[in-house]
């Protein structure tokens, strides 16, 4: 009561002053103890390793401080990709009883990329790395497929023990990395592979190397008017509440940051990855924040997108989960919580 009796003895101005020093220090309070200040790079033991195309034997991935090997690194979080199916007709012989998205997602960017591999006379090589979130259905059997088929040069899967989030699906599979350039795609395919010419072409006209910074993101804002028209009132005012915040909180100058189509340069990821604390859905944004703060070229390109059905999200949880840490990651970093990896010189 004492307390409550100074605050009315007090002018209006100094009453709200002193509230709203109460306020902050509160949130600082709460913000330090439930914010963890690293980024989880932990890595199981069987997390450090892939297994050649015959299965019995395990070889250490590389890092992503070492010095690029390949043109391109595709990595392809996955979780529980086995049991999305989609009607398609392509013909899939590995897995005889389900088509699944996975394989079409692969099957469609191993063509792309063999295609690419012999235009340019055998001088562009390539990675796919399939990242397993911790998929309780056979997602890291279905990958391992593949390497047999193709061999662990060119396919390679990361499976975790338990789930991360998409977050950090790309993130230890960027770590894994040896491209010059590194590119995540989403699993379920939605964005036609055959994009990345203009998305590669946009990054080497920001970035003429790998040492230059800089990425190059698809986007889907030109399809927006399509989507508001099919979506639900309360669909669309999710959408609408998430790009503001988007805009308000972090990120500026982009007008679609959650589209599953990145590339970067090497030493863009170098930068950007060991730095990023989200997990889930909202890590693009932190990714793109951080990358704004220091000030790495970005470029935007339109791609072809279709919506694919079993989606991940739940669509209100989600937003609402995402509006919640746009918010944690601005005070995390206004406070000094989370803090950024510097350029090097």
């Amino acid at each position: 009561m004492a307390f409550v009796d100074f605050l009315l003895s007090l002018p209006l101005l100094q009453t709200s002053l002193v509230l709203l020093v109460i306020l902050i220090v509160g949130l600082y309070i709460f913000l330090t103890v439930t914010t963890i200040r690293k980024p989880n790079l932990h890595r199981y033991d069987s997390e450090k390793y892939f297994l050649t195309g015959n299965g019995d034997e395990r070889r250490p991935f590389p890092e992503l401080d070492d010095p690029s090997s390949l043109s391109l690194s595709l990595i392809v979080p996955s979780y529980n990709e086995e049991t999305r199916r989609e009607n398609c007709d392509f013909d899939f012989t590995l897995v005889r009883t389900l088509v699944y998205l996975v394989p079409s997602m692969l099957d469609e960017a191993l063509a792309y990329l063999e295609q690419k591999k012999k235009d340019e006379g055998g001088s562009f090589t390539y990675e796919i790395i399939i990242v397993d979130d911790g998929s309780k259905d056979g997602t890291s059997k279905v990958g391992m497929e593949y390497t047999k088929k193709y061999g662990h040069e060119k396919i390679r899967v990361l499976t975790f023990e338990k789930n991360r989030g998409k977050g950090g699906a790309v993130r230890m599979g960027m770590l894994s990395s040896r491209g010059k350039h590194l590119l995540f795609a989403d699993a379920d395919g939605a964005t036609r592979f055959s994009d990345l010419t203009k998305v590669e072409s946009a990054l080497n006209k920001i970035a003429p190397d790998e040492n230059t910074p800089a990425i190059s993101v698809g986007s889907r804002s030109h399809l927006q008017d399509d989507a508001v028209a099919e979506r639900t009132f309360l669909r669309n005012f999710l959408m609408y509440g998430f790009h503001f915040l988007v805009w308000f909180l972090c990120v500026r100058g982009v007008k679609d940051t959650q589209c599953g189509f990145k590339l970067f340069t090497r030493s863009a990821a170098r930068l950007l990855f060991p730095s990023v604390h989200i997990d889930r859905w909202a890590f693009d944004v932190e990714l793109l924040y951080i990358a704004q703060c220091l000030k790495i070229s970005i470029a935007e390109v339109a791609v072809n997108w279709q919506e694919i059905e079993g989606s991940k999200m739940v669509p209100f949880w989600s937003w609402l989960q995402m509006g919640r840490d746009l918010l944690l990651i601005r005070l995390r970093y206004l406070f000094g919580l989370w803090r950024i990896k510097e350029k090097s010189n």
